[in-house]
């Protein structure tokens, strides 16, 4: 069995099933946390403009680039991170039709419905993921645990056109995509040297 990694931390089964193939968790956590921080930007009212780039990485990076590391992780034999990868690569693609192709014809009174009604999903998947989270590391509990104190908080924010909520949701996201983009980077790094540089604090030994 393969040892885990900070993108990949649940141990893979055999060699086989993974050779060849490089962990592709820190692509993933890259996506993410460049997508996320573009659209909190917007949200907690920094950059507004944020909004165009976070769409056009919604579509290429965030969206087509987290799907294809999901597929690969599925490969590895990481369930975990394979239905982590492959679930928010969709999300940043239903995100990115939605800012495309449906809020720009929605009537305006029923915007925060439709905006609060795709969040509450998101909601609950990311709460389950965090306390499956529980047995993966200390950095990818982290992303987990803020992505879902995020979600709420935008998610109340768009139901009840609160812009506070909004905007506090997007500052969570900015944090939620520092400690993505220190996990890739772990990830990264732990693999180039070799050895444990950068910590991520295991939790399931």
């Amino acid at each position: 069995m393969s040892e885990p990694t900070a993108a990949n931390p649940s141990p893979s089964p055999a060699p086989s099933a993974v050779s060849g193939i490089a962990d592709p968790g820190p692509l993933g956590l890259a996506g993410f946390a460049m997508t996320t921080m573009a659209l909190s930007l917007w949200n907690a009212n920094i950059y507004p403009a944020a909004v165009s780039s976070a769409v056009a990485l919604a579509l290429a990076y965030g969206g087509g680039a987290q799907l294809l590391a999901g597929m690969w992780e599925f490969k590895r034999g990481n369930t975990f991170a394979a239905t982590a990868f492959s679930s928010y690569g969709a999300f940043w693609l239903a995100f990115w039709y939605l800012a495309e192709h449906i809020l720009p014809t929605a009537k305006p009174a029923d915007v925060p419905s439709i905006v609060g009604t795709f969040l509450v999903g998101w909601t609950l998947f990311t709460f389950y993921m965090a306390i499956a989270a529980l047995r993966v590391n200390g950095a990818v509990l982290a992303v987990f645990v803020l992505l879902t104190i995020a979600f709420v908080l935008l998610t109340i924010g768009n139901y009840r056109s609160n812009l506070t909520c909004v905007h506090w949701g997007g500052y969570i996201g900015l944090a939620t995509a520092g400690a993505a983009w220190y996990t890739s980077f772990a990830g990264v790094a732990n693999s180039t040297f070799g050895k444990p540089i950068i910590p991520v604090w295991p939790l399931n030994g």
